[in-house]
């Protein structure tokens, strides 16, 4: 792929992702990876492991936002994030050992049954 069309996409990916995290608060991750995988060819791994760092900077300054307008409560907020380190380092050691079509398959199913969550309520 030429370097300005691979351009153009990495920063549309950007604006999707980022676009999509602050709206909703979060799912940035759910749309940078199938993104830099169909439209980058980049491989499995190393587009979860990018979405992973891409959401992090992403996630604080909406969460900066979020608080601003008093939308963020401290007794919710602080053990989630408590569980989300933990729960992160555990998933980055697992991603770095697991074959990359059980990712695919893993996340394939995670976004799947979210989405049906989602429709049915």
């Amino acid at each position: 792929m030429e370097n300005k069309k691979k351009l153009f996409y990495l920063i549309i990916t950007g604006i999707v992702t980022g676009f999509v995290n602050g709206l909703f608060g979060g799912g940035g991750g759910m749309i940078v990876v199938p993104m830099l995988i169909i439209l980058l060819n980049y491989p499995v791994k190393t587009s979860h492991a990018t979405a992973i760092l891409i959401i992090l900077p992403i996630s604080i300054i909406s969460g900066i936002i979020y608080a601003s307008y008093g939308a963020f409560d401290l007794d919710i907020g602080l053990p989630v994030t408590l569980g989300v380190i933990l729960g992160g380092v555990i998933g980055a050691k697992l991603l770095s050992k697991l074959n990359a079509k059980i990712v695919t398959k893993i996340f394939s199913i995670v976004m799947f049954l979210a989405g049906i969550k989602m429709i049915l309520g």
